[in-house]
């Protein structure tokens, strides 16, 4: 990606145009896509491309070719610290993760020694996961880390009792109970929301240069974006028929019920709740985990669309 991030390649698009990519589309992203199709109402001429994983879409908003994208933020703050031409400028969801793990390991400290599943070492859920055992656990006391990949291998391996924890997601949580967690004596031990307020591991991140040249396209979409969210808020309901409507295989109806009611119980959607502080602590968090330097969050992030929507808010 080196030689691609010193091209500085223009935003492409056009007033009216642009494309977002998406990885692995799911329920945190279908706000989103209700967001592209209002904007497609609107007149402007939006493709939605899915990329293979984030560093793709990433390589992808340097060329020109994609001019949005959303998914893990870490990616895009190695690119940015490398000189890519991309700001994050909104939220896709606020930290969803949690540990769970079986309910006589109650506490971090005893996991000490015991089978924690991860997805990779590189993973963001494995940085939390490190920063939050660093952070909760009595020093020198430390899980052992087992390699197992996707959630629902994760998952199956604490059901089975092969592993004492893990980090999941809220889809996944309620998949695991759905399998019988509950019965099986698994518990919540930490939320990472809560754990590390103020990390945003998920947001929306554009070319730079797009943003700059073409602020009608992009301001559209932000705003559609912000209320999408709003209205998800506003009620559960909202998002279970975007579920249906753009994930329609993926969920039964008493699962869309009981995931988007969680989402917005914990207060997971609002695109437009980052503030200077709160992507200075994201960026603080990847560095302190040693992913990427320090860097101030004015060379990270511009906030000055959703800070428009904030602004329409108060004055009407």
């Amino acid at each position: 990606m080196t030689s691609l991030l010193l091209a500085g390649c223009s935003g492409g698009g056009s007033d009216k145009s642009f494309t977002l990519a998406l990885i692995e589309p799911d329920i945190t992203t279908v706000p989103l896509l209700a967001a592209v199709d209002v904007v497609r109402e609107q007149g402007f001429d939006v493709k939605v491309e899915e990329a293979a994983e984030p560093e793709l879409a990433i390589e992808g908003l340097v060329r020109g070719d994609y001019q949005f994208s959303a998914e893990s933020t870490s990616p895009a703050l190695i690119a940015m610290a490398k000189g890519a031409p991309i700001r994050i400028v909104a939220d896709v969801v606020a930290n969803q993760w949690s540990v769970y793990g079986a309910r006589d390991r109650g506490t971090c400290d005893q996991l000490d020694g015991r089978p924690f599943g991860i997805f990779s070492e590189g993973s963001v859920a494995t940085a939390m996961v490190r920063q939050w055992v660093a952070k909760d656990c009595r020093k020198g006391s430390e899980p052992k880390y087992l390699t197992i990949g996707g959630s629902d291998a994760r998952a199956q391996a604490l059901l089975s009792g092969q592993i004492d924890a893990t980090a999941l997601e809220v889809t996944d949580a309620i998949t695991l109970e759905k399998a019988g967690g509950d019965g099986k004596g698994l518990r919540r031990l930490a939320d990472f929301q809560e754990v590390f307020p103020g990390l945003h591991p998920q947001t929306v991140y554009a070319n730079e240069d797009y943003l700059t040249d073409h602020p009608q396209a992009s301001q559209a979409f932000i705003d559609a974006l912000v209320d999408e969210h709003r209205k998800i808020n506003a009620d559960p309901d909202h998002l279970v028929a975007l579920t249906k409507k753009y994930l329609p295989d993926a969920y039964d109806d008493k699962t869309a019920r009981e995931t988007s009611r969680r989402y917005v119980e914990a207060g997971l959607f609002d695109a437009a709740g980052l503030t200077p502080r709160s992507v200075q602590r994201t960026v603080d968090f990847f560095a302190d985990a040693g992913i990427v330097k320090h860097m101030p969050s004015k060379d990270v992030a511009d906030l000055s669309f959703i800070d428009r929507v904030k602004n329409r808010g108060e004055d009407s």
